[in-house]
């Protein structure tokens, strides 16, 4: 009963989700659903709180290596909520004005640029391995990798106003068309890929979710 209940939930509420999808009177099961999945979600929330507090806090009791990392995430987590909870000032968190919003804007938000920033190095020594032409496709994504950032920015028209025109339109026609062709049978295989896996779990034939693996 332990492997079975959940098999045969699942089973239910992946049948009635999609006949509703097709079945309007179907709908009135549909919303319930949506509401239980967002209850179960706000206790989510609580169990990865839970599970962010257990790790992190095992790591600085066991003084593993990078454990100073783990106490800054329970201090900014502890400070943020309370924060955000208790001096509010009878209004949403969220609003400017509040010691929350100024933490946010002042604190997350610049640490957030500076990761991004940080991301832009990986991303260039990544870049330089993958556009190295060795055969005629890698040829190919450097050819557009230039022409589109030499394309999108003012360089482009720094070296000749003729230059930099032709190469925005070439930029313009790449992310138009071979860019769209590519990212749209990329977005059908993912789509693909989310059916087949949904269709497993709702026949019961993924069944790690009930082994607690």
């Amino acid at each position: 009963m332990r492997r079975e209940v959940p098999l045969v939930l699942t089973a239910m509420v992946g049948i009635t989700m999609i006949i509703a999808h097709f079945i309007p009177p179907f709908n009135i099961l549909k919303d319930l659903f949506e509401d239980w999945f967002f209850i179960i979600a706000a206790f989510a929330i609580y169990l990865g709180i839970s599970n962010l507090i257990l790790v992190n806090g095992d790591k600085i009791y066991k003084k593993q290596k990078g454990w100073p990392f783990g106490l800054v995430v329970i201090l900014g987590f502890l400070v943020m909520t309370v924060i955000g909870l208790f001096f509010s000032g009878g209004t949403s968190f969220q609003d400017p004005g509040t010691p929350f919003y100024y933490l946010y804007m002042n604190v997350y938000y610049p640490l957030s640029a500076t990761m991004f920033a940080l991301l832009a190095f990986f991303v260039a020594s990544a870049s330089y391995r993958a556009f190295r032409a060795r055969n005629v496709e890698a040829t190919m994504l450097l050819l557009a990798a230039f022409i589109l950032m030499v394309g999108r920015v003012p360089i482009g028209y720094w070296f000749s106003d003729w230059l930099g025109d032709a190469l925005g339109k070439l930029a313009d026609w790449i992310m138009d068309f071979p860019q769209t062709a590519g990212q749209r049978a990329i977005m059908i295989g993912i789509a693909l890929g989310v059916v087949s896996s949904a269709l497993r779990v709702i026949l019961g034939l993924e069944r790690t979710y009930t082994s607690g693996e």
